[in-house]
Parts: C-alpha cells; structure tokens; sequence
C-alpha cells in the first residue's frame, strides 16, 4: 500500500474531527522514578500487519519510527526498536509483511531500504535498498523467500529473503510504485500501482510488466479477491475506487456512497471477498458489502485512515491506522475502538494549565518524523483530569503543526494556538477553533504565545516574521517593529510580560534580547553581559512573579552558557549555569509561590535550581529532550515537561 501520499508530501492537512478519548499507559524507569509518562498515547499509523497463524500479534509501523508490536490483539503495545544503520536515527515504517509460513520472519520497508527480522521484531538487519524509499512490500504466499519492493525507482525482487535485489521494471513506463499486490493462486501474477501512471501488471514474476486498462491514475493502494483473483480493487489519489473484474484489461469506477475519492489504503474480507474497506484522507473509513457497488461511512467517521489490516481467522476484527493512532473494530466496522495503549511517540511543543482549574491541562503536539519528504502532524490535545486520559481537541484546526499554546487567565476557556499556518482560538476550552489571521503577515507563530494578566483581550505571538499584538482579543494583529543588527526583523522565539506592570515586554529572538516600555510601541536591545559563544538566539524567557526585575534567559549557545539571568530588569546579565552542563535551553519554568525555585528543560533533560539559578541539579527526567514546562499554580511540586515521546509528570518538584 502506498503511503508517501501527494497530499501527505505537499499538503494542507484536514482536520482530524474525532474527538477521542485516550487512556494512557503510565510506567517509571529507574532512572526516570520521578517522573511518570502521562501519553497523550498515540501516533500517525502508516502500515499495519496481523500474523497469519497468531491473529491476536499485530505490528504497526508509526511516524515517529520503529515498529510496535501487540500481542493481545492491539490492547497493549510494545516499542521495537528499528535504527538506521548509518546515524543510529529511528527509521519510519511504510510498509511491513510477515511471512506466511515463518510469522516469525518480519519485512518493514523504510525511508531508507528494507530492514528484516528472524525473531518477531526484536532484532533487526539491513535486507538492501538503502537508497530507496520503500512505499510496499508483498510476500509472495507459496514461497515466501520470494519478496517484492515497490519504491520510487521502481519494482526490486528479491528471491532470497531479502539477501540480495534486482530491479524488475521491463515494461514500466512509470516507476514510482506506491503499491504492490500478488495474485493469491498464481504468485507469478502481480500488480504494481504507481503514482500517474495507473496500474501495471506481470504474469511472470516481475520480469515483464504491462500497463493494464487503469492509466494516468496515482494508485495508492491494490487488493485482490483471494477466492476469484481476477477481481482486483484500486484505491487512488482523488478517483475514489476502481473495480476490475477481468485481471485488469478494464476497470470500473465504484464510487457509489464514496463521499471522498482520496483513498489511502483498501482491505478485503479474506473470506467474505465481496466485503471491503477504504481508508480516506480526512473521512475515515467506508464499507461496502456488496464487491463496491456501493459504500456506507463506517463508525471511523473522520481521519486520516492510512492503513487498515483484517484478521485472517476472524475477519470482524479490523484494524485502522490513522493520524490519531490505532482503531479497533470487532464488528465489520460498526464500532471501533481506540488502541493506543503505549505508543508514546508525540513530540509535545508546548504544555498549558488551566490556571483556576490546574488538572485541565493541554498539550500542542507535533508526530515526530525522521523524514525530511513527509509532513510532521499534530494538533491539541485536552485532559481534565492531571494527565490520566486525554482528548484530541482538533476541530477547526486544520494547520496541524502546532506550536505553542495561551489560556485566558481570567476567561480559561479561551484558549490560543499558534501554529505553521497562524493563530487559532478556541472560546469553548478547545472544543472548536478558530482561524484569526487578520493581519498577522508572518503566518508561522512559533513558540510563543502571552497574555497580559491584566487585560487579557491583550495578546502577543512570536512569529518567524518577528513579534504581533492583539488589542482585541485575536481579531485582528499588527506588527511590533524590531530592527536587529543587520536591518532586519528578527525571529521571535520566547515573549514574557512583566505581571504587575503588563506594558513592559520582554522578547528572545535570533537577535538577543529585546525589552519594550510600552506594550511593543518601541523596543531596546538589551544583551550586556551575554558573552555566550552564540547569544543570539534567545530560547526561553521567565520572570520572577513576586520580583519582575527578575528575569531568566535560556539560550542555545556554547561554552556552557546556555542561562543567563538579570536581576535589573534587562539591564545586564550573568550567567548561571554551576551545574547545567548542557548547552541547550529550550523552556524554563518558575515556582509561583517559591520563585528561587526554577526549572530549565534542555536536549539533555530537566534541571533544577532552589537558589534562584545559582546552582543546578539534574532532575531523574536525563533520557530525553524537554521542549515546554508547566507548573500547577496551586500544587507547585506537580511539574509538567513536555518532550519527544509525550508528556512527563511529577508531584515531587521532579527530585
């Protein structure tokens, strides 16, 4: 099935409209005892593979890379790993097949050429193609040492499990092959669906190939009839479903029903051949009873459905990879159920508090990606109750890549997101949003947002495009000039205001630091005492609630200097870094009631200072990069860190 979608590789992303509830797993490791992983669970889900003989072992291949693996028919999930040979990077899983004699022997195609596994996922070894995304993968049933590869450069066969390719594109006129599919009873007979040039087909296994009846088509996904071969289905890329019943010399349209003709994957009752399933960008999954003479809208009504799996012995258990995770229905698609127990892999951007309210908590989520060619997804999610469940809080939020967050602090159900594609606001604590672009020019609102506590109608967004005010509450933004050294208008990467005098403003950028007087009328440079080997970039900003002269920069420079601090409002600063000795600081947190006590997330974890940044402390969260903090503002030893793999809680101040 292909997965490397047009849509996916230059696209505006729809809105994921379910609004799901997430049950996360919880564990400590025993350098990590602190701190618990709260999820949100769940990842963008781009293949998925049942074990032929065990029904209830499942694998699926995420985003953010590697495989998982269920062996209790999707209820929990277990990482395993799966590393580029060459820089160690988690590699992202297009496709994946088990051999249907040897469940045991596991093919996962990848960004980067074919990795297989002798022992059910634990271990893996390069199999070849390193120079080729690999968009499917088919095992040819009879002799499943037989193996082919669809990728950008065509069909590669491998007749030895994988230990050696040969490309097999006699006849192809396009080679960018999106999908694979072998006929059942014949293996020799095998279909390739291809990105523009519709469907080709070979009666030899792969040496020849022949365009079939469907051509100018972007061929997404293929499935055959395993009882009557010569039907075969066709998913495309905005052409809905095409039907052929005569090994491929016509096709047919079925669309009937089919409100959305972009089609991500097809999958059909191994039993009940006449019972299919479609998976579309944006609208979920379709059924059809009747071979596809018509379709009816699943229970998965919305998503972005990119794989689908059927169990071979109880062919009512379906599984739908989506941009939200795993879905599970036990009943042809009636119901479905949400499965993403122990997929941790978003990365969290931004982390905020319901300030009246501190168990409300959101988080702006990001599907962490190791391939530069597909896009990064994500959105917000809710939960209400400290970290123990979430929901996904996305409708009306269609730029997904969301950046940073902002609560009213006297009206906690507004709520601001800034993302790629601008500001959203939500009124109903993020039930909704709402786009409120009006003159914000620099659409990409990076990772910063304020409110003035006073006149919380007042807000302020760092873009890439420099800083914007809000005097009405989003409605309309106007640019906040500042001029760095070389002319131009810096990056805006950090903003804080000063809680009892709300028109002073302070604002990290690619240029150092910034400081208004006057709400962002004027601003000065103000970087004395910055002697960083790289002070520019200013990463994160936090002022001392009960003294706001004093103020907290985080950087991402060298020498060790990464935090500096000011105890004059701006005016000079000295470094604090006794005991941080990493170089980057992307967030810092103060305790509201206790301010000499001061978090700092960095690439190499959480620290800690309880003397006002004079010394620093490891927290036991060393193992991953924090990227936003959150502190209970009445609870202040509950800590939130948002990181590459979700979200980290602790109720003990983090030591």
């Amino acid at each position: 099935m292909g997965k490397v979608l047009s849509s996916i590789r230059t696209g505006v992303l729809l809105s994921f409209i379910l609004t799901l509830s997430v049950v996360c797993l919880c564990w400590t490791t025993p350098t990590e005892a602190q701190w618990t992983n709260i999820g949100p669970d769940g990842d963008v889900i781009y293949s998925l593979a049942i074990d032929p003989t065990t029904p209830t072992t499942v694998y699926l291949g995420p985003e953010s890379g590697g495989v998982y693996k269920s062996t209790d028919g999707g209820t929990s999930w277990t990482f395993l790993n799966l590393e580029d040979d060459y820089d160690y990077s988690l590699l992202t899983v297009y496709s994946l097949v088990l051999s249907p004699t040897t469940p045991t022997t596991v093919y996962a195609g990848t960004w980067r050429g074919v990795y297989k596994s002798t022992t059910s996922g634990v271990g893996w070894t390069v199999s070849g193609l390193t120079r080729h995304a690999i968009n499917s993968l088919a095992i040819d049933p009879k002799t499943p040492i037989i193996v082919y590869a669809g990728t950008e450069g065509g069909v590669f066969k491998s007749t030895n499990g994988g230990t050696s390719w040969t490309a097999m594109n006699s006849g192809l006129t396009n080679f960018d092959v999106y999908s694979l599919a072998i006929n059942p009873k014949t293996p020799a007979t095998l279909y390739a669906g291809t990105w523009g040039g519709g469907v080709y087909k070979s009666m030899d296994g792969g040496k020849n190939w022949a365009a079939t009846g469907l051509t100018n088509a972007c061929v997404t996904s293929l499935a055959i009839n395993p009882i009557t071969p010569a039907t075969v289905y066709a998913g495309t890329d905005g052409r809905g479903v095409y039907k052929s019943t005569n090994g491929g010399l016509t096709w047919t349209a079925v669309n009937s029903g089919l409100t959305n003709a972009t089609v991500n994957s097809l999958a059909i009752n191994p039993t009940t051949p006449t019972t299919l399933y479609v998976g579309t960008y944006g609208s979920g999954v379709y059924k059809s009873t009747n071979g596809g003479t018509s379709w009816t809208v699943s229970g998965l009504p919305g998503g972005d459905a990119l794989s689908l799996a059927i169990g071979p012995k109880a062919p009512e258990n379906v599984y739908a990879g989506t941009d939200g995770g795993v879905f599970k229905s036990t009943n042809g698609g009636t119901t479905w159920t949400v499965m993403n127990l122990g997929i941790t892999a978003f990365k969290v951007n931004c982390l905020a508090i319901d300030p009246k309210t501190p168990a409300t908590v959101y988080a702006a989520y990001a599907a962490t990606n190791n391939n530069d060619e597909r896009d990064e997804r994500g959105g917000v999610y809710k939960s209400t109750n400290g970290g123990t469940t979430w929901t996904a809080m996305n409708l009306g939020l269609t730029a997904f890549q969301v950046n940073c967050l902002a609560i009213d602090p006297k009206t906690p159900a507004t709520v601001y997101a800034g993302t790629d594609g601008g500001m959203y606001k939500s009124t109903n604590g993020g039930t909704t949003w709402t786009l409120m672009n009006l003159g914000l020019t620099a659409f990409q609102v990076q990772g910063c947002l304020t409110i003035d506590p006073k006149t919380p109608t007042t807000v302020y967004a760092g873009t890439s495009g420099g800083a914007y005010k809000s005097t009405n509450g989003g409605t309309s933004w106007m640019e906040l000039h500042m001029i760095n050294s070389d002319g131009g208008g810096p990056s805006v990467y950090s903003l804080a205001i000063d809680p009892t005098t709300p028109t002073t403003v302070y604002a990290g950028t690619s240029g150092g630091i910034y400081k208004s007087m006057n709400g962002g009328t004027s601003w000065t440079a103000i970087n004395s005492g910055l002697t960083n080997a790289n002070p520019t970039y200013v990463e994160s900003l936090a002022i001392d609630p009960k003294t706001p002269t004093t103020v907290y920069a985080g950087t991402n420079g060298g020498a060790y200097k990464s935090l500096y601090k000011s105890t004059n409002g701006g005016t000079s600063w000295t470094a604090m870094n006794l005991g941080l000795t990493v170089v980057n600081v992307n967030c810092l947190a103060i305790d509201p009631k206790t301010p000499a006590t001061v978090y700092a997330g960095t690439d190499g974890g959480m620290y800690k200072s309880t003397n006002g940044g004079a010394n620093w402390t490891a927290t036991g969260l060393t193992s991953t990069s924090i990227f936003s903090l959150a502190i209970d503002p009445k609870t202040p030893t509950i800590v939130y860190a948002g990181t590459w793999d979700g979200v980290y809680k602790s109720t003990s101040g983090g030591l």
